[in-house]
């Protein structure tokens, strides 16, 4: 297979063209130059938001199979890019965003993938990352046919080259030790994706020819807010002390979940539903797989501290992580309450 990948250097695209390349397939990535792609692609440069962006991708003499795109700012980037690449590439995944949804998001209960969507335009500058992510859709289909468009809409993403900061944020906070504010319960259960699950999947969905969209991130429950601090805590060898808390005693703090702490969101609530109950059977059914949560934290570690244990960061996605002094002073504040426990529990290894 003859792939084109528009990124192709970090995070889900560095995942896709790793993947590819295992694969033997041969691997083309289009991107600014400011990252060094994987060894053993062939590289075009330019940036999609100039003028003259496309320049190199549209005077190359190059075919391709499929074509996987991951822009997430304005739409026009996408269709431009496609317009130039109708009838030069065999079919166009755009990798989407859950967020294209009306909120709340589908949870469990039905195919999410029925689901009505925000507004967009293939044709629109930034405006906000659903909107831009439905344009992106838009722009694919527009193009290359509902046929021959598959549209990834991608949950919680999660693993090594994560530039996002969830996970990397975990990891350095509990490689810091010391009593850690865990928030409960510890047997929440989460939804997300390995970026590489995400990767193989994509390949062979081309491979597979499907088209149309897909939501892809794991079942729900393949690992819980437990099982994921305790890896972090096993692979990162620290002394630290998940101290489990109480979702109203981490609310009435003001600590906002999703962002302050990564991953989290409140059990029975809207939040919860759509970011960790969706209904995936369709990606399931097309062959998702997905590796065991120790897998991804130990390779997430061991990646972050062959880079020093800085995470990467995307300059168009705010930070994320909670603050020192804000932990302190609800540990503080919660000794003694009912509901906020130490240790890691009874299912330790």
């Amino acid at each position: 297979m003859r792939l084109l990948v528009l990124g192709g250097t970090e995070f889900v695209g560095r995942s896709v063209v790793e993947s590819a390349l295992a694969r033997g397939w041969e691997v083309t990535v289009f991107n600014r130059g400011r990252h060094q792609p994987p060894a053993g692609v062939r590289s075009l440069h330019g940036d999609r938001t100039a003028p003259d962006g496309l320049t190199a991708l549209a005077s190359d003499p190059g075919t391709w199979d499929a074509v996987i795109d991951t822009w997430s700012a304005g739409p026009r980037a996408v269709q431009d890019t496609a317009r130039l690449l109708r009838g030069r590439a065999g079919r166009y995944a755009y990798v989407s965003s859950r967020s294209v949804y009306v909120w709340p998001w589908p949870s469990a209960g039905g195919p999410a993938e029925a689901g009505a969507v925000v507004e967009g335009a293939a044709d629109a500058e930034p405006t906000d990352y659903a909107a831009d992510k439905r344009g992106g859709e838009l722009a694919a289909v527009e193009s290359f046919g509902a046929d021959g468009s598959l549209l990834v809409r991608a949950g919680l993403i999660l693993g090594p080259y994560e530039n996002v900061g969830r996970l990397p944020w975990w990891l350095t906070r509990i490689a810091r030790g010391g009593p850690v504010l865990a928030p409960g319960p510890s047997d929440l259960p989460l939804q997300y994706i390995d970026a590489r699950d995400l990767a193989d999947w994509l390949l062979g969905a081309l491979e597979q020819r499907l088209s149309g969209p897909y939501d892809l991130v794991g079942p729900s429950g393949h690992a819980t807010m437990g099982e994921l601090l305790r890896e972090c805590v096993r692979v990162t060898g620290a002394d630290a002390e998940l101290r489990w808390t109480d979702p109203e005693v981490i609310l009435g703090a003001g600590i906002a979940p999703w962002t302050e702490l990564p991953v989290w969101t409140p059990p029975d609530t809207d939040l919860h539903a759509a970011a960790h109950r969706g209904d995936v059977s369709r990606a399931l059914a097309t062959g998702l797989r997905c590796r065991p949560v120790r897998e991804t934290v130990a390779d997430t570690w061991r990646w972050l501290t062959g880079i020093g244990g800085e995470a990467p960061r995307r300059p168009d996605r705010p930070p994320v992580g909670l603050a020192p002094e804000a932990e302190a002073k609800v540990l503080a504040g919660a000794d003694g309450v009912p509901g906020t426990t130490s240790g890691q529990g009874p299912s330790d290894d």
